[in-house]
């Protein structure tokens, strides 16, 4: 998600008229009607907030989300439930897959409730947000997904929550209409060390860890890491080494490289990439190739594959570049890769050169914010 869509504002309304318009929808929508039957399962009685757009998506709005209804909780902690409605079919079939209804999910969000009377409409923001990168890149969201959203996830918060994850909703589950099935996939709050870790293990194994600490997954805006835990902290290392990392494939913002011919000798090359992104590969490389799993790094124009192996080499294919690299070569790069701007040659790979740069971190109008390495 980029920086220019946080904080938009959303022609969001709730009144009579919403009332009204909710019903006439729910006449002919049968998507409509199954995430409302799931959510009386759980909410009977209780009449949620609802907010509608205002300006149909299908009629040039910008809005991707018909509808989204909020619903107040007490228990386990307080906090307002969020659910959408529009990622799945709510009226008729589009889609060629019969089986799953629209991108087959549908998003819940809680967040812990500070005394309102009403639920917080950045909240709401932010899930078209979300609705309109799934529907402009076409990707959707499953448990076990993770997004980093480049700042606090409510726009000019001091908060540590700058990235979600996804989990099920642990409450609503699946549900399905004529149109086809479809799950209730939560987004959980989560701050950037946090997205660091589940990089290198998995958001699975994190949530489990941390349910105690996140009941029901609810995000608190004014918590701060569950990494200063030590004895969380432990147990997630522990599930590092034992486990690995089921991330197969990093975006690098900046992931360049460079082929060298050298008259009677073998080619080489050199792998350019910024200092906020060595780091994370430095913690990637063991939890993925030392458990034998292939890592793949795509930047803007290219893709670098690493490929554990017993005989380190390099090889280009089409436009990127592979890298077979032993457990000696794994070890060097571990302890050279740092956020801080250099140049080295593995000296168990002298074919290959990996050069860092500086990674400058900016705000919504392009202003540097941070400089890395």
């Amino acid at each position: 998600m980029r920086d220019d869509e946080k904080g938009q504002e959303t022609p969001l309304e709730q009144s009579q008229w919403e009332a009204e318009l909710h019903e006439e929808q729910e006449a002919d929508a049968p998507g409509w009607e199954a995430i409302d039957a799931a959510l009386n399962k759980q909410y009977a009685g209780m009449e949620p907030f609802h907010y509608g757009t205002m300006i149909s998506y299908r009629l040039g709005g910008p809005d991707p989300l018909d509808g989204v209804s909020v619903y107040k909780r007490e228990e386990p902690i307080p906090h307002w439930h969020y659910v959408t409605y529009g990622f799945t079919e709510l009226y008729e079939k589009e889609s060629e897959n019969e089986a799953y209804s629209g991108f087959g999910f549908e998003l819940t969000f809680r967040l812990v409730a500070e005394g309102e009377d009403q639920p917080p409409v950045w909240a709401i923001n932010f899930l078209q947000n979300l609705a309109r990168y799934v529907f402009s890149s076409g990707n959707g969201f499953q448990p076990g997904h993770h997004l980093d959203a480049n700042g606090p996830i409510e726009m000019d918060r001091d908060t540590l929550i700058t990235a979600v994850a996804f989990t099920e909703d642990p409450e609503l589950g699946e549900g399905e209409s004529t149109l086809g099935k479809f799950r209730f996939v939560q987004v959980v709050g989560i701050t950037a060390d946090e997205l660091d870790l589940i990089k290198i293990w998995n958001t699975t194994s994190f949530l489990q860890l941390a349910k105690n600490r996140l009941p029901l997954g609810v995000t608190d805006l004014n918590r701060a890491s569950l990494l200063d835990d030590s004895e969380l902290r432990q147990a997630a290392d522990l599930g590092v080494r034992t486990e690995g990392s089921s991330t197969g494939v990093l975006y690098f913002e900046s992931l360049v490289w460079h082929r060298h011919h050298h008259f009677g000798k073998s080619d080489s090359y050199t792998l350019e990439l910024g200092a906020k992104q060595a780091e994370v590969l430095g913690r990637m490389l063991s939890a993925r190739l030392v458990h034998d799993r292939q890592l793949t790094l795509i930047g803007p124009d290219t893709r670098v594959e690493l490929i554990p192996d017993v005989q380190n080499r390099t090889a280009q294919i089409d436009d990127g570049l592979q890298l077979y690299l032993n457990a000696d070569a794994v070890s060097e790069l571990t302890h050279k890769l740092k956020p801080q701007e250099t140049e080295f040659t593995l000296a168990v790979l002298p074919t290959l050169s990996v050069r860092i740069v500086k990674t400058y971190l900016r705000d919504s109008e392009g202003n540097i914010v941070e400089t890395i390495g």
